[in-house]
């Protein structure tokens, strides 16, 4: 199942990107890594725009916290119904990230699949290559050469996983709504943290050809986000404003 899902497409994706681009795997894991936030691209503007409303809501979650402090369920009941009446979903943000980890894991895969050098690793990437793209075959070395960089190893000077590190960082900065709840708030320092170092660490020891991919789509990311905050109109930031300034526009009447 997961060589029909991920594998096999995935590889015959690459290649014949890497076949029609003029045979350099680094342009064809770039365009690759397009392709991914093409597709999850109504994912993302989803999460981003529920990141939007939920920092928009701040001082009404705020309001809650100081009038329920004493009482978590109650807080919990009206933070959830504050989440539907705005329309937001205070999970949506995870699923593009949890579906980024099957993307990475096959990529990692396929990258040491089409590095094959050996008559034993040829004959088993055959048995995931197309029988309708018999192009792809013939390919065999590919060009795998990239700035400074062997697509099918680490970085040897480690710049790709400190690239990765900071703009993990930079997207996970960005993209996180921010929380007046204190364990809220350590959480999503911790995970600030946390995630940027996790994956510069695999970066660090796997292909750079999967540092490539990561780089990229974070680059992406964080462009998606400026370009989805631009393209929000002002007029839906009054439906989340405090009860309290209505309150007080009603008074000077």
């Amino acid at each position: 199942m997961w060589d029909t899902l991920i594998i096999n497409p995935f590889t015959n994706v690459l290649l014949l990107i890497y076949d029609l681009l003029g045979h350099d795997f680094a342009i064809a894991i770039i365009v690759f890594t397009v392709l991914v936030r093409l597709i999850t691209y109504p994912l993302t503007v989803q999460q981003q725009k529920s990141t939007k409303a939920m920092q928009q809501m701040q001082p009404q979650l705020q309001a809650l916290q100081k009038k329920h402090a004493k009482d978590k369920e109650a807080l919990n009941k009206e933070t959830m119904k504050l989440y539907q009446e705005a329309g937001i979903n205070p999970l949506g943000g995870c699923l593009p990230m949890l579906l980024q980890f099957p993307v990475f894991i096959g990529l990692y895969q396929v990258i040491m699949l089409v590095m094959a050098i050996g008559p034993l690793q040829l004959f088993n990437l055959s048995k995931h290559l197309y029988s309708f793209l018999p192009q792809l075959a013939p390919l065999l070395p590919l060009n795998n050469r990239f700035l400074w960089l062997d697509l099918g190893q680490p970085d040897l000077f480690y710049i790709l996983p400190v690239l990765v590190v900071v703009t993990t960082w930079w997207q996970q900065k960005v993209m996180t709504p921010p929380s007046a709840d204190p364990q809220s708030q350590a959480m999503n320092k911790q995970m600030a943290l946390m995630m940027p170092l996790m994956f510069g660490y695999f970066v660090m020891i796997s292909p750079s050809g999967l540092g490539l991919y990561w780089l990229i789509s974070n680059l992406i990311g964080v462009a998606q986000y400026w370009m989805v905050g631009r393209s929000q109109t002002p007029a839906t930031a009054p439906a989340l404003l405090p009860a309290t300034t209505k309150k007080k526009s009603t008074g000077k009447k």
